[in-house]
């Protein structure tokens, strides 16, 4: 375990670090400040589970950079650096998980419904990024239709591919830290239930807009030229950053109830 004070400055300083580098907006610095500083306090492991999440997601997130904003540009409402409520969306659930395990708090199943959590995050993330340089169009979860690149609700050969591999390898980075093989493995089931759900809700539930200028589907309240966009469907409180959250519960509850049921069948 590192030395608290140590633990506690770790988190802000890394954040610094990002932020400087122009990968977290001011806002977001600032949460992930507190939520590396809970994974700090909880164990250098929880640590870096979470540096793993958020150091993949961006090295993936510059892999064909060019080409994901050419094909997704009209789409996608937030583009730039990481705000705080994107921070929270995917990481808050694991930054508590974090901080009950540092606080003493731990329950037999704490780090399967956290790492389920963070698991969820990782799919989702990879699935997108990836999915985004399929050399096919996107297809709807629900008609397999072929949708806009970028567009909540849809997926991918490449990019189902690229969520199994999110999930799988967060869990299997656990498990040679010193996690159980339980814990591991519930997690794992518990990110790709999450990030499949993520695409589920972002085909129903998720808010969508309409561009006037091109007529197509969008997330983007504004258009690139600056025109305001129309609603289109779905739930007009729910963003891209509600459905991430969500999928990041039902990562961490999936996570939970597999815990419980290989706990069952066996030793952890």
């Amino acid at each position: 375990m590192l030395p608290p004070l140590v633990a506690a400055v770790l988190g802000p300083l890394v954040a610094a670090v990002v932020w400087r580098v122009g990968l977290l907006t001011t806002s977001g610095a600032c949460v992930a400040g507190v939520l590396g500083s809970a994974a700090a306090l909880a164990g250098p492991d929880w640590m870096i589970l979470l540096l793993s999440f958020f150091v993949s997601s961006v090295l993936l997130g510059r892999v064909g950079r060019a080409t994901k904003q050419s094909r997704s540009a009209d789409v996608i409402e937030k583009a730039g650096p990481r705000d705080a409520t994107q921070v929270l969306a995917n990481g808050a659930i694991f930054g508590c998980g974090a901080a009950l395990v540092a606080s003493g708090h731990l329950a037999a199943a704490t780090p399967a419904v956290a790492l389920g959590a963070l698991a969820a995050a990782t799919a989702d993330t990879w699935g997108t990024e990836i999915g985004m340089l399929s050399r096919t169009a996107p297809r709807s979860i629900l008609t397999w239709a072929p949708m806009t690149p970028g567009m909540s609700g849809g997926v991918s050969t490449e990019g189902l591919a690229a969520t199994v591999a999110g999930a799988a390898l967060l869990a299997t980075l656990a498990w040679s830290l010193g996690w159980t093989a339980v814990t591991a493995s519930a997690a794992a089931i518990g990110g790709i239930a999450g990030a499949m759900a993520d695409s589920v809700l972002g085909a129903t539930l998720q808010q969508r807009r309409r561009s006037l200028r091109t007529g197509g589907m969008t997330e983007r309240f504004t258009d690139v030229d600056g025109t305001p966009t129309t609603p289109a469907g779905g739930l007009a409180w729910l963003n891209n950053d509600g459905v991430n959250f969500a999928a990041t519960v039902i990562g961490a509850g999936t996570a939970h109830q597999f815990h419980v049921l290989l706990s069952a069948l066996g030793p952890s």
